[in-house]
């Protein structure tokens, strides 16, 4: 519903916040999705198939059990890419942006996927659990589907 006070204003947060994630974003190198890649620390990352951007993800060492990394993510990625048939990591690129504030890792993660809306962040790509879909379900993802495992 629009608002009919001509006197009220909000900021617009989310608007700001997402303006700033993607410009840093695409100013940072492209670079192989690779063994190594990225650095030990928290933050966002995006991963391009054939020159398009597919997935948004994010680590965050300091609200999580695993205190996984930038790094170990990207390589837990190339692992499962590595394993699938119909997809080479060399089609794989990535970027990444690091933050020194845990929030600014959720904040950023869903401005980069509400403005991008990647096809593989609904895919079942990110899930820890390869091959089934959602964990409890019997479904298989749309991502195994396309790029089913090695046998």
């Amino acid at each position: 519903m629009a608002n009919d006070d001509p006197h009220k204003f909000d900021f617009d947060l989310d608007r700001g916040i997402r303006a700033q994630a993607v410009e840093r974003l695409e100013q940072s190198p492209l670079l192989p999705l690779s063994k190594g890649v990225g650095p030990p620390a928290s933050g966002v990352y995006a991963l391009y198939y054939k020159g398009q951007l597919v997935y948004i993800g994010k680590v965050s060492r300091g609200t999580t059990k695993s205190k996984r990394t930038l790094r170990a993510r990207l390589d837990e990625h190339v692992a499962k890419i590595g394993g699938r048939q119909n997809i080479a990591i060399t089609d794989m690129r990535c970027r990444y942006l690091t933050f020194a504030s845990e929030w600014w890792v959720f904040a950023a993660e869903f401005a980069l996927i509400t403005h991008y809306r990647p096809e593989w962040n609904e895919s079942g790509f990110g899930s820890k659990t390869p091959g089934i879909g959602r964990p409890g379900t019997h479904r298989v993802s749309r991502w195994n589907e396309l790029f089913p495992k090695k046998t």
